[in-house]
């Protein structure tokens, strides 16, 4: 048996318009790279590219994607990214695009570029806050969405529901 190896790239979904990312669904995203690749390779591209192409992970509310496909066609995927202009959703098109990140050959690797990379992105968040209120109110909200302090409310739910 042959296995077939694949690359999985990791991008991040840019745009002005806020309801732009929480109206991207991963078969919208999906139409739009194979648009791009069919304008930038034509049928050549899009057929070399469509064999194991897929959204296998979309995060509405960071914009990060992470694509699939065949390793041998992998930079005709990288190439045509950049000309995906516009997502189309529920009869609405929303100009944004889409910036590569990161290249890896399992989705492990590109998990751990992630957490790297969104704690670069947290540091130059901070040290761009211009006075002690902004940072501690960054910091508020990153407390906030822990996931200890979530489980908390939700035993706390259960306590009040078995008392009632």
């Amino acid at each position: 048996m042959v296995r077939f190896k694949n690359r999985y790239v990791l991008c991040e979904v840019v745009s002005e318009d806020p309801r732009c990312r929480q109206c991207i669904e991963d078969r919208a995203l999906g139409l739009a790279v194979r648009d791009a690749i069919t304008r930038v390779h034509g049928d050549y591209g899009l057929a070399c590219c469509s064999i194991s192409f897929t959204v296998k992970y979309l995060n509405a509310y960071t914009g990060t994607v992470l694509l699939r496909c065949r390793k041998d066609s992998y930079r005709l995927l990288c190439s045509a990214l950049p000309f995906v202009r516009y997502l189309e959703s529920r009869a609405q098109r929303y100009p944004c695009f889409l910036n590569t990140l990161h290249v890896g050959g399992t989705i492990r690797t590109c998990q751990k570029f992630l957490i790297q990379y969104n704690r670069t992105q947290l540091l130059r968040l901070l040290q761009n806050c211009t006075n002690e209120e902004e940072r501690q109110c960054i910091q508020k909200s990153l407390l906030s969405c822990s996931l200890t302090e979530e489980q908390s409310q939700s035993g706390d739910e259960e306590e009040d529901d078995g008392t009632e």
